[in-house]
């Protein structure tokens, strides 16, 4: 019995108390050591993308006419910027300058080029062009803590960004196998991350996003273990309790007699 005993109870430790050696990121990287980042990509414009565009100068009056606003009260006090849908051609409609080619420029590239018609034009001498996203976002779902959608912030939008957004892993979050799918010419294509492995996870072409990428971190093995039928199989703790506390009323019942 006193043999027994404690058999038990350090295997049901093992099974319980095990520390996962996956669950650090970045294994690879010591302390001062540098890796190497994909060439950074900006977020561009695609086919069915909107956003805004606001131009100002020290003469208001004149960058009215660029400006597509909305009044929010009855007494037009209130205006909200309105945006602008790239079409299926990779052009949008902008007042007084006509259609113009959005599609694969970034916000600082469609700025300038709007800013140059403008001044070309001579239409305002000093015009600030201001580009802005609208609905530019990602999906993050999986082993996370908030699953969901999340908005494009900035320019360069990594992964770390979106999985930071949904507030990281959970302890049962596959760091070496988060997946990224991306649509590319009408397919969707799947990039494999792990971030373990700070090398491969900081080179890959997924590491920037871009909009409506979607991310997904895999279960490990106990997590898709519980989701059998009864989460009672021979990987999960509840298997290894269940078969300790058997084993525990056979000797207490054998040792009676």
């Amino acid at each position: 019995m006193k043999k027994i005993i404690p058999v038990l109870l350090m295997l049901l430790f093992v099974a319980s108390c095990t520390t996962p050696k996956k669950v650090p990121y970045f294994q690879d990287l010591n302390d001062g050591e540098s890796v190497k980042i994909t060439t950074p990509q900006d977020i561009r414009l695609k086919t069915g993308d909107q956003f805004t565009i606001y131009v100002n100068s020290k003469d208001q009056e004149l960058t009215l006419p660029f400006n597509l606003t909305r009044s929010t009260n009855n007494s037009g006090n209130n205006e909200t910027r309105l945006a602008y849908t790239v079409d299926e051609r990779g052009y949008i409609d902008f007042p007084t300058l006509g259609e113009i080619h959005v599609e694969g420029k970034t916000r600082d590239e469609l700025a300038k080029y709007i800013k140059k018609i403008i001044l070309d034009k001579k239409l305002v001498l000093d015009p600030v062009v201001i580009v802005g996203f609208y609905n530019q976002q990602v999906s993050v779902i999986g082993e996370v803590s908030k699953p969901g959608k999340y908005d494009i912030n900035k320019d360069r939008f990594t992964v770390l960004d979106a999985i930071s957004l949904a507030g990281d892993l959970t302890i049962q979050g596959k760091r070496e196998n988060v997946t990224v799918l991306r649509e590319e010419y009408g397919s969707q294509k799947a990039y494999t991350l792990n971030l373990n492995d700070a090398a491969q996870f900081h080179s890959s072409p997924a590491f920037y996003l871009q909009q409506n990428d979607i991310v997904y971190v895999e279960p490990n093995t106990t997590k898709a273990s519980q989701s059998s039928t009864n989460g009672n199989t021979v990987r999960s703790v509840s298997f290894w309790m269940s078969l300790a506390s058997l084993a525990l009323t056979i000797v207490t019942f054998v040792t009676r007699f």
